[in-house]
């Protein structure tokens, strides 16, 4: 196989008519890839996205080729998928504000254009479920906010809201699947693309502690940080070691922070799908 792209996480290779996504056990925050890697997290990611595949499968179609049909050094982190032509933003769904959306919601009152009510703080529920598209920035580089309008001045007016409609209607779905399993889906990033054929698939991983802020509905309580089962917990460690993105070399991450990450991702995966890990 020719590896044609190496992202953050994920390594893209092409094999015949097809791609082998392996997925592994790296670790970005703040869009930097850290030095230390978390155990599982590969196997992890997959397992989750192709739970997620399935159950939304009336809902969208998918890129899944095979799970069986990869190289067994990749076994258990890779899919076979489709081809297909990416759209090239991140559809992004927020059913509640934080992160850098409470960010730019402290200076505007909005996210990403959109207008919120005020009184808003860390952690509150959103009055609806709003798109919120980012670009997609190569390795290294920073994802930027976009209004629905530059989304659609870059794809076109009826591509757009056909994201943005997929996009919040498979959020959704997945937050009251998630409800049910006493998982807040805060928010999440959606990849889309379409086949040969022109159809619109969902497309790279969905739904994962590394494309989703999940929190423990028991815990919730805005006006503060959440109890959460993805990765903010790194983000959490890397800003208390006064670490900044853009200062160069990421620090290595402590033993004991690698457990506790590890962790999350492994009670995300069996509450919301139900196995054991």
């Amino acid at each position: 196989m020719e590896l044609i792209h190496r992202g953050k996480v994920r390594d893209v290779y092409a094999d015949g008519d097809d791609l082998v996504l392996v997925a592994s056990n790296r670790v970005s925050v703040y869009d930097v890839v850290l030095p230390t890697e978390i155990p599982d997290k590969g196997a992890l990611l997959t397992a989750l996205s192709l739970w997620w595949f399935e159950a939304l499968g009336d809902l969208v179609p998918n890129h899944v080729v095979s799970v069986d049909d990869v190289p067994g050094e990749f076994a258990g982190r890779a899919v076979r998928v489709m081809r297909l032509d990416m759209v090239p933003v991140e559809a992004i769904a927020r059913g509640y504000l934080t992160g850098s959306g409470l960010t730019e919601y402290q200076k505007s009152g909005t996210v990403c254009g959109i207008a919120l009510p005020g009184g808003l703080v860390d952690g509150s529920r959103l009055p609806e479920p709003i798109f919120t598209p980012s670009t997609k920035a190569a390795v290294g580089d920073h994802d930027e906010p976009i209004t629905f309008e530059q989304t659609a001045a870059a794809l076109g007016a009826e591509q757009a809201d056909r994201i943005r409609d997929l996009t919040l209607s498979v959020y959704k779905t997945a937050a009251l699947v998630a409800a049910e399993r006493g998982i807040i889906i805060a928010d999440t990033k959606f990849e889309f693309g379409t086949d040969a054929e022109g159809t619109l698939r969902l497309a790279d991983e969905v739904l994962t502690s590394d494309s989703s802020r999940f929190w423990d509905a028991a815990g919730w309580e805005p006006g503060r940080s959440q109890p959460s089962f993805d990765k903010q917990y790194v983000r959490d460690w890397a800003r208390s070691t006064g670490w900044k993105p853009d200062a160069g070399d990421a620090p290595e991450i402590p033993a004991d922070v690698v457990e506790a990450t590890r962790g999350r991702y492994v009670e995300a995966y069996e509450r919301l799908t139900g196995r054991r890990w």
